[in-house]
């Protein structure tokens, strides 16, 4: 095919928004994948999903996550998910040093956390500053939210579902003093989201507020390295409660800090992708953008 008939064929796939986003195109290809990846769908199937050209799509698709459609479909495949779980046990009940997630591996996003004291928490964030925005992310608007101590907040949000994310995210500290400011979340959103500013000399602050037991379920979740999983029940073992799995699920689901303190990489015993607060298709994603991650660093 010439060069100006792959682009008469990319115009004529090309959807109508010219306001998508290639998270936009790339979301509707890995929604097809997700259900339809046991027949194995060609490169041309996704591509009339996503609404692409397959050439047009396999080079957005492998720009954004590292991996071709078919490196992404295998990726999520059943089998691949219980490989993820395989040593679970075995890295949780590991003793991790500062910036160490794993042999010969870094942590992914070299975080250093704190958390607020008991009386921080039950004050709902009285007297508590957050400045946020909504950033781009590889996975749709990411709303940032930050405190003098570091980040406090991450979510995501589709297409005009912004103000639901906001509210949803202010629920957590209802008392809180809230000012909207681009410029001291932007940052935050860089070091989070672009791997080349992952570094072991400039850690990500983070903040965790919540109950001991949830900050103790989070940190936890920190120990997971990229390309990693583990289950609700590992989690209540590590933490000392193997009875409280379900307790685990639920500060799992109220994880404030999405993709920095890893919520997605938590599975069902069988390796099921199970729940997740910002939808599975963008659970999938996040999964499928590390695994690319972890491939390249490899």
């Amino acid at each position: 095919m010439s060069l100006s008939a792959e682009m008469v064929s990319v115009e004529k796939h090309r959807p109508e928004r010219s306001s998508e986003t290639d998270y936009d195109i790339v979301r509707r290809a890995i929604g097809y994948i997700s259900e339809n990846w046991r027949e194995q769908p060609s490169l041309d199937d996704v591509a009339g999903a996503a609404g692409l050209a397959p050439l047009a799509l396999q080079r957005l698709f492998t720009r954004w996550a590292g991996l071709s459609p078919k490196a992404f479909n295998q990726a999520l495949t059943l089998d691949h998910a219980r490989s993820l779980l395989a040593d679970s046990a075995s890295i949780l009940d590991a003793s991790y040093e500062v910036g160490l997630s794993g042999p010969g591996r870094l942590h992914d996003l070299f975080v250093s956390h704190e958390a607020m004291t008991p009386g921080d928490f039950k004050a709902r964030g009285h007297g508590l500053v957050i400045r946020y925005a909504f950033q781009p992310s590889p996975f749709g608007q990411a709303l940032v939210m930050m405190t003098d101590r570091g980040l406090a907040g991450l979510a995501f949000a589709d297409p005009g579902e912004e103000p639901a994310a906001l509210a949803d995210m202010k629920g957590h500290w209802p008392r809180a003093t809230y000012v909207e400011d681009d410029a001291a979340t932007e940052p935050a959103a860089r070091r989070v989201f672009e791997p080349a500013t992952w570094r072991p000399d400039q850690p990500l602050k983070i903040v965790m507020i919540g109950t001991d037991f949830e900050i103790r379920v989070w940190e936890t979740l920190l120990k997971l390295p990229l390309g990693k999983a583990t289950t609700y029940s590992d989690i209540a073992a590590h933490i000392g409660r193997p009875t409280a799995a379900r307790a685990v699920g639920t500060a799992v689901g109220k994880n404030p800090i999405s993709f920095v303190v890893p919520c997605h990489r938590v599975l069902g015993k069988g390796g099921g992708l199970c729940g997740y607060h910002w939808g599975l298709t963008r659970k999938r994603a996040i999964i499928g953008w590390e695994a690319g991650v972890a491939a390249g660093g490899n």
